[in-house]
Parts: structure tokens; sequence; C-alpha cells
């Protein structure tokens, strides 16, 4: 045990002394701030806009940090040789693997803070037409970090301290000084007659962020264990594209018909026509109020027989979708932007919990496969 947390400390230091590390850190939350500042014109919507807007800089810079932090911790060391000098000593291939994952997850957690308080502080700026920006809350935020930048720089002058890991560690605690002082000390008009509130559903939406992440990061290192930083790029930003697509290209295919509305099905193009007219006929039989399209309520009465019919014409749901689906991350499971600009608040943190089982669950199997693909390969 005591060997797995000198690597994974020793990984986690490594990352956060990457000038890359500190420069996105700073450059997305600084980017999140200034999504709060320009006017959008967007009839109301400017809040919604923000908060969206502020969630995909977190998962973009995410992503873009995890596959980078991954190929430093791994594949660098493997290319120096200092991966081999490392498992000459007693430690085994498979204890070296997780404890660099785990020192990648707490540098993907900070780098998920910074942004989460970014995002907390831009959501509190957001204002309509009506309104103005919160230059305020702007000064305030910037001069903590310029005074993270200052901290690293003194530290480094005259301790001899490495100057991007203590700003690393400077800026945690000056963004959130700063986040305490613009949510207790300053105001901000949202629109005419409202005052412009902190919205705290972000804390759990950025949680399943950084769930995303770790799956992002556990691929990443997998991809480490083989490629360099531009191939792992490449597929880590695949498997990103086609998990958010995965619903369309996977989902419909995988699931049965009878859990669709029929109505609409009828007219999709994967269809041939004798498959359409048993679907005509089926929606005709259980459309019983004629609203146009099977409810969820109407598909509930669908007879095992007419189950059965419909599984024999083809429309069982595709094995081959269902293998791809499962293997797929879903990315659309972390992602609720879309709840918080509908007023939603109730997803909060039974959702979360039950997207961790979610996470534990494939990014074992992932680093089961990555523990695989590093004991075959050859280290000089």
């Amino acid at each position: 045990m005591r060997q797995f947390l000198a690597i994974a400390t020793n990984a986690f230091m490594e990352l956060v002394r990457q000038p890359v590390f500190l420069l996105l850190m700073t450059a997305s939350a600084g980017f999140e701030i200034f999504l709060a500042t320009p006017y959008y014109f967007a009839f109301g919507e400017e809040p919604k806009l923000v908060k969206n807007s502020v969630l995909a800089v977190m998962l973009l810079a995410g992503l873009l940090g995890a596959v980078l932090s991954a190929s430093a911790s791994l594949a660098r060391e493997i290319r120096a040789g200092t991966a081999l000098a490392v498992l000459a000593k007693p430690v085994g291939r498979a204890q070296f693997l997780l404890a660099k994952y785990a020192g990648l997850v707490v540098a993907l957690t900070l780098l998920t803070y910074v942004n989460l308080v970014a995002a907390l502080i831009a959501s509190r700026m957001a204002f309509d037409t009506y309104s103005s920006t919160d230059l305020p809350a702007v000064g305030i935020f910037f001069g903590g970090v310029v005074a993270a930048y200052a901290l690293g720089g003194l530290s480094n002058f005259f301790l001899r301290r490495p100057f991007v890991s203590d700003a690393v560690f400077a800026l945690l605690v000056t963004v959130t000084l700063a986040a305490f002082l613009v949510f207790q000390f300053t105001q901000q008009k949202q629109s005419l007659g409202v005052m412009a509130q902190v919205d705290w559903r972000l804390v759990p939406a950025a949680i399943l962020i950084l769930f995303a992440l770790w799956i992002l990061a556990a691929l990443a290192l997998a991809c480490s264990t083989r490629f360099d930083v531009i191939p792992t790029l490449t597929i880590c930003s695949a498997v990103f594209l086609l998990g958010l697509m995965s619903d369309y290209f996977f989902g419909r295919r995988a699931e049965p018909v009878w859990r669709q509305d029929l109505k609409l099905e009828m007219n999709s193009s994967r269809w041939s026509d004798r498959q359409r007219a048993l679907l005509a006929q089926m929606a005709e039989k259980y459309d019983r109020d004629r609203s146009g399209s099977v409810e969820p309520a109407e598909r509930e009465n669908i007879s095992a027989e007419d189950k059965a019919r419909l599984a024999a014409a083809g429309m069982g749901g595709a094995w081959w979708a269902s293998v791809l689906y499962t293997i797929t991350p879903n990315w659309q499971l972390f992602w609720l932007a879309d709840a918080l600009a509908m007023g939603k608040s109730t997803f909060h943190w039974g959702y979360v919990g039950t997207a961790f089982a979610y996470v534990v669950g494939y990014v074992g199997a992932v680093l089961a496969a990555a523990v695989a693909l590093f004991e075959d390969r050859e280290l000089s």
C-alpha cells in the first residue's frame, strides 16, 4: 500500500508541475468568467446560455486535460525508460498502472474544482439585456488569479520551490476566496427588479462531468500503454464523439420497437415495407385514444403474442447494436444542462449515486483491459 501511495503521489505531483496543466486550468476558468460578461440579446435566456456554455467548457477542458495528463504520466515514462526503472523494483505492473490512474484522478478533480468555482461565479454574474456586466466580480476573480501566480513566483524566488505546482495549489485557495468575496460582498442584477443568485445545481452537474472525465482518463491511460500523445488524443476524441451520438446510432436499434412510439417508427427508413405494414397494424390496434401516437401507457398493453410477432419480423432489437451501445460510454448520462435549463431540480444526488455506480463498473472494465495491454508491453 505504501508503494501504491508513493507512486500515486509522485504521478499527481508530476502532473501539477506541468506548465500545460496550469495554463489549462487558468484558461478554462478565465474563459468561463468571460462567457458571463458580454451582452447576448437572447430574449431573457442569457442565464441558461451562460450555464450551458460553462459546463461545455468544463467538459472540453477536462477531455484535453485527461489525454495530456495520461500521456505525460505513462506514455512519456515508457518512452524515457523511467517506467522500467520503477518496475525493476518489487512493484507489479498492475499496481503501477492503477497508482498512475489514482494520481490522474486527483489531478482532474482539482481541475474540475477550479472550473466549478468559476462556473458558480459565472452563474451569479449572468444577466440579460436590462442589466450590465458584473465588473466587481470580474476584478475579484482575476485578482485571485494574479495573486496565485504572484504567490507561486515568490515561493520560487525565495524558497526555490517549483513555480507551477505552487501556483496550482495557490489558485485553489485564491479562487475559492474570490468566490466567497463575490457571493458575500457584491450584488448583481440579473434583470429588472431581479437580483442574480448562485445556481448551486451546477454542483451535482459538475460532479457528473467529473465522472465522465474519470472514464476518459481510464480510456486515455489504456491508450497510453501502447500509443503516444497524438494517437491517444485522436482515439479519445473519436470515442467522445461516438459516445455523444450513441443514442442515435445504437440506442434506438438496440431497443425493441415496442418500447418506442409505433406511429413514429412507421415513417423510419430503417424498416422495410412489410415491417411498416406490421407497425401500422400494431399502431392502429394500440392507439386506443386515437391521439396519433402510441403513448407509454398504451405500449404497456402490447401483448406477448404481438411482441413475438414484432421480434420475428426483425424488430426486437439488434444484438450488434446492443453490444456496441453497452461498450460505448454514453456521455449524455453525464450531461444535465438540459435539466438545468428546464428548471428541474429533482435529479440531484440520487442520480449522481446511480451514475457513480456506472462509472465504477465502466472504469473497472477499462482498467482491466489497460492492465492486460500493459502486461504484454515490452519496456526498454
